[in-house]
């Protein structure tokens, strides 16, 4: 059994800064690529950030430069340090992991519950 579980949503101020993590638990054999969405109201989900493995880190266009990603792979965690907010940024964010589990066959797709992070005055 694995789950993802994110944290460190909520609202910050215009300009501010948040960190969100995602931590993944079970019996993990191997990691493939660990990213985040984010789904705001009306609009489709997004890839905001791609952790993949032996590659350089992703970025949509709309957060290059203040957002950055980084996983740590011996505790099985991604996080996403955010800088400079913007009401835009305000979604749902969605921790993704593409893992093969001890037992397995392959890499299978799991996904977190969801964080909200508002940006607001």
């Amino acid at each position: 059994q694995v789950q993802l579980v994110e944290s460190g949503g909520g609202l910050v101020q215009p300009g501010g800064s948040l960190t969100l993590s995602c931590a993944a638990s079970g019996s993990i054999a191997r990691i493939n690529a660990m990213n985040w969405y984010r789904q705001a109201p009306g609009k489709q989900r997004e890839l905001v950030a791609t952790s993949s493995r032996g590659g350089r880190p992703n970025y949509v266009d709309s957060v290059k430069g203040r957002f950055t990603i980084s996983r740590d792979d011996s505790k099985n965690t991604v996080s996403l340090q955010m800088t400079g907010l913007k009401p835009e940024d305000t979604a749902v964010y969605y921790c993704y992991a593409a893992l093969w589990v001890v037992g397995g066959t392959g890499f299978v797709d799991y996904w977190g519950q969801g964080t909200q992070v508002t940006v607001s005055s």
